[in-house]
């Protein structure tokens, strides 16, 4: 085990517990116990548990015998509980950040907003409670028939590594408004705000009602599998997603999927070249190394404006320095580990070898204090063609592909030519255009003038293999209910 990390700043912050927790109360794993680590430096941050399928079986009945009480909690008692789970993490936001920042490399400066996040999702389910409604539909005389919408009991949400707390937090949500209780499953990179979350927050539900068990591909096996967990929600990779979805078939699982994307930005001839430019860089989460799944990594420029466009977005993303995530000055982070930067390295060199130009970046910072972490430049190439790698799969890494177009035949086909569609960005003065190549681009989510932005309200996810179902919104709150009618004879 490589040494552990000797920050006093992140040695404060680290959860005192390093077990799973359900039914109220921390479990020892029947698993055994992993090593998480600090991608900045590839030191070790301490154990993790590791669920096994026993330690899942005992998580889902301790939720299922929660599950009895909770679904009858009153609607406006379960929104105060998550208003009060909120205001937690509003009060220990400087700390649930510094963890992640260490945990996942995400710059710390960046991961407050995450903590907010959490906090602005649990308060706008809180107050979507009295919206879980049903219909009354017309019978005739002597009888009455309506709808309820009822909760479907033991919900598994499993998160990605690139906004841990963010996610864990924020997911609880619209499952617990709903009257399920939760089984929470933390990326196996980086769990430990999960754990802290659990310190934090245990106290304030019944126990069972939000459990969380970590580990990899083992527990999320047997949480796709078992019996009694009728809902798998996932944000992660399509081929996560699909193993999933094959997992859920035999009992015929509710699924909801947040999968990958390789999202497109279209800049016409008569944008503002400004505005574009902000929203190229914006929108491929350099901060964040690129690890976003609605990072717009292709970018297609009209050529009359091409060569301007590239050489500002080149200038500018040059502002982004990677540098130690859990110092406040840093604006770049470090992806989540070395098979990840490896892969991303991978990506790089294919770019070079099938004829795409490096504009900058593509290498290792030479800053020695960041020699033994994750670290990558920010990276844009030009002169892409869709044949090439770069631009047709998800790198989850800060690499941004410069595409030119002449054609708006040839744009929508290149644009739509993939079997992801999460988000795109459209850049343009002309509305007509806007609203054209708007409901022509196969994706589920579109900025004009603007992008990496998420509205409060507006649902997220994608057409394709980006996923299936909507987050964000009253349609996430509803998935997490299943209709009942009822006909009454009087």
């Amino acid at each position: 085990m490589d040494k552990a990390t000797t920050d006093p700043h992140i040695e404060a912050v680290l959860p005192r517990h390093r077990d799973h927790y359900y039914g109220g109360a921390w479990r020892p794993s029947q698993g055994g116990y992993g090593v998480t680590w600090n991608p900045a430096n590839n030191q070790s941050l301490g154990p993790c548990a590791e669920a096994n399928a026993g330690d899942v079986a005992a998580a889902v009945a301790s939720a299922r015998l929660a599950y009895l009480d909770w679904r009858d909690t009153k609607p406006l008692e379960r929104a105060r509980v998550l208003r009060q789970i909120a205001s937690v993490f509003r009060a220990h936001a400087g700390e649930l950040a510094l963890l992640d920042a260490a945990n996942c490399g995400g710059p710390v400066r960046l991961m407050d907003h995450d903590v907010e996040y959490a906090a602005s999702h649990l308060e706008f389910f809180a107050g979507l409670v009295t919206e879980i409604k049903g219909d009354t539909i017309p019978a005739g005389p002597g009888a009455i028939n309506f709808s309820v919408r009822e909760p479907w009991g033991v919900c598994a949400r499993i998160v990605a590594y690139n906004h841990p707390f963010m996610f864990i937090g924020a997911r609880l949500g619209s499952a617990l408004a709903a009257g399920n209780t939760v089984i929470m499953k933390p990326p196996v990179q980086a769990p430990l705000s999960a754990y802290r979350m659990m310190e934090l927050i245990g106290d304030l539900v019944p126990p069972g009602v939000i459990n969380v068990l970590s580990g990899g591909r083992v527990c999320g096996e047997a949480l796709v599998t078992h019996p009694d967990v009728p809902v798998i929600s996932l944000i992660g990779s399509v081929d996560t997603g699909r193993a999933i979805a094959r997992g859920a078939a035999d009992r015929l699982k509710h699924v909801l999927l947040e999968l990958g994307g390789k999202n497109a930005l279209l800049v016409f001839a008569d944008a503002d070249i400004d505005k574009a430019v902000d929203g190229i860089v914006k929108g491929m989460n350099f901060g964040f190394c690129g690890q976003s799944c609605a990072s717009t990594s292709r970018v297609f420029l009209h050529r009359s404006v091409h060569d301007e466009v590239l050489k500002r977005v080149v200038d500018k993303v040059q502002q982004f320095q990677p540098g130690v995530p859990t110092d406040a000055a840093t604006n770049m982070g470090c992806v989540i580990s070395r098979e990840q930067h490896a892969k991303i390295m991978g990506y790089i060199n294919s770019g070079l070898r099938e004829g795409a130009r490096l504009e900058t970046g593509g290498k290792r910072p030479a800053a020695p204090e960041l020699a033994a972490g994750n670290f990558i430049e920010p990276t844009v190439f030009s002169g892409v063609r869709m044949e090439m790698t770069i631009a047709r799969e998800e790198i989850f890494g800060p690499v941004l592909s410069i595409l030119a177009w002449g054609d708006e035949v040839e744009l929508l086909e290149q644009v739509n030519a993939l079997d992801l569609g999460l988000t795109a960005a459209i850049y343009t003065s002309n509305l007509s255009v806007a609203h054209r190549f708007a409901s022509r681009i196969e994706a589920g989510y579109i900025w004009v003038n603007h992008s990496a932005q998420h509205f409060l309200g507006t649902p997220f996810g994608g057409y394709k293999l980006s996923g299936i179902g909507r987050e964000e919104s009253i349609e996430e709150l509803l998935s997490f209910t299943r209709q009942k009618n009822i006909y009454v004879s009087y």
